[in-house]
């Protein structure tokens, strides 16, 4: 035997193992998979909160039901839903981004500046929006994949680098009086159904698609639940994950474009604590908090009971500050009972 045939033959055990190695996740891969693809995969007790919620505030409130009051609801989720489904993502690769509600308002920011003091079409708003909340969700991404810094390290800093970017771009003060186009974005209504209604149902049945029938969503959930495995079937891991947050990012910049038309002004300070709002939404819906587990059609309806509460509330008349009591409250509750599920089933 040659030198060349004895070194191929001290290889081929190495080159098998692995070739099976492969074999064996990815079909692990594929049979966790299959079972995420089924539809429907958002907990029945989340609809039934919403529904339970809905009952008692009818019954607190009969405003509560009248059509006017349901499509309010469904707008004021609007702007946090579009950023639920950025998060659900971002959760569901087992990562967090805090960073969302600044990058929202720093995304508008720059979309209104091309405008004034700019003087370019209004379309120029709407791509510098999205591309900017795309770039702060690459950066995340980069320094999370690149540096090796935690995801919640990162974006809590980011958080104040976006917030501090939009008060001085703007030297504290909102950006008023835009063109009746991106005004039609947050107030303009369709078949008497609001913009930014149609525009958040529109990307959650995209986003469901995405994260249950295409290799993206997919690898995003395999990553979320088993990152070594994922990384030995050969999926390129930092890449996926810097994609994720960027995703992440564009959603929070659409989002701030469609803040920007409800209020008819770019303000620096909009999207405070959306964030916390926007992941407890995800989390009560069904993704799991520490990855491998996310439903867009939880994340909706979670967004909703959020939504329920909040106008609840101010149906009610019970201040601001109660209501962010009780979203802390819900999002502790939510994650102290996915442990508990998570530990019945180990069990």
């Amino acid at each position: 035997m040659s030198p060349d045939d004895r070194e191929r033959a001290a290889g081929s055990p190495r080159r098998h193992f692995l070739a099976a190695s492969r074999r064996v996740v990815g079909q692990m891969m594929s049979l966790n998979l299959e079972n995420r693809k089924r539809p429907g995969s958002f907990r029945l007790e989340s609809l039934a909160v919403l529904v339970l919620l809905g009952a008692i505030t009818s019954v607190l409130t009969p405003y509560f039901l009248s059509l006017g009051n349901i499509l309010n609801i469904f707008l004021a989720t609007s702007v946090i839903g579009i950023i639920a489904l950025g998060s659900t993502f971002v959760i569901s690769m087992a990562a967090i981004d805090l960073s969302v509600g600044s990058v929202l308002a720093v995304s508008a920011v720059f979309g209104a500046l091309m405008i004034k003091p700019l003087g370019l079409p209004w379309p120029s708003a709407v791509i510098v929006s999205v591309v900017t909340g795309g770039l702060f969700g690459l950066a995340n991404g980069l320094l999370v994949t690149q540096a090796r810094i935690p995801s919640f390290i990162v974006t809590l800093g980011m958080l104040g680098i976006a917030r501090g970017l939009a008060y001085i771009l703007t030297n504290g003060r909102a950006i008023y009086d835009l063109p009746d186009p991106l005004v039609f974005l947050g107030q303009g209504r369709i078949l008497g159904v609001p913009m930014p209604v149609i525009i958040f149902l529109a990307l959650a049945v995209v986003a469901h698609m995405v994260l249950l029938h295409t290799r993206f969503g997919l690898h995003t959930l395999f990553i979320g639940d088993n990152i070594i495995a994922a990384r030995v079937t050969g999926l390129r891991i930092e890449r996926h994950q810097a994609q994720v947050f960027a995703l992440s990012g564009g959603l929070a910049g659409l989002a701030g474009l469609v803040q920007m038309g409800r209020i008819n002004a770019a303000d620096p300070s909009a999207g405070l604590l959306v964030e916390l709002t926007a992941i407890t939404a995800a989390i009560i819906g069904g993704t799991n908090l520490f990855g491998g587990r996310g439903t867009i059609i939880g994340t909706l309806i979670g967004a909703l009971i959020m939504g329920v509460i909040q106008n609840g509330l101010n149906l009610m008349a019970v201040q601001s500050f109660y209501q962010q009591v009780v979203i802390g409250a819900v999002l502790i509750v939510a994650v102290w009972l996915d442990r508990l599920r998570a530990a019945g089933r180990g069990a």
